[in-house]
């Protein structure tokens, strides 16, 4: 049984602004990659923790079955997000423990929904550290950016 990595990345250009989504989806087996698939989007107003919390909902959304995997991030705001601070956001109904409301609790829930059909292990890795999986997904991001981003005027 092949094992599934989900190498996930956001991007954003201001923040808020123009922003993007990546993911790179690869099927390990005997430490080769057997199977990969690509995926990105973005919007055009939208923050860098609400492209990285799409890129790992789109991860889990993606997978037609239940699956075992493990999602690699850069972003700590998700990995903490998702192994920490999650429970008690829903115990404290969306609030955090300064009793103010959730930011991005719209993705949360989603996330939190995406990852309950799955047997999910999260990992965090340093960003732009020449990690080859990593590098892809962010340049799967800022591709998913482009058409956001509005033209450059050209100097004449």
């Amino acid at each position: 049984m092949p094992e599934l990595f989900a190498y996930t990345d956001g991007a954003c250009s201001g923040n808020p602004g123009p922003g993007g989504w990546g993911v790179l989806l690869q099927a390990m087996q005997d430490g080769a990659v057997v199977k990969e698939r690509e995926l990105s989007g973005g919007e055009a107003d939208t923050t860098n923790n609400r492209m990285e919390l799409m890129a790992a909902i789109m991860a889990l959304e993606t997978l037609e079955r239940a699956s075992a995997l493990t999602i690699v991030t850069d972003s700590a705001y998700v990995k903490n997000g998702i192994t920490s601070w999650l429970h008690g956001w829903k115990r404290n109904g969306w609030r955090t423990a300064a009793k103010k409301p959730v930011k991005n609790d719209d993705l949360w829930q989603r996330l939190d929904e995406a990852q309950a059909r799955h047997d999910v292990r999260w990992e965090w890795i340093k960003g732009h550290a020449g990690h080859p999986e990593n590098e892809r997904a962010d340049a799967l991001a800022r591709a998913g950016m482009k058409p956001f981003k509005p033209a450059k005027a050209k100097a004449g």
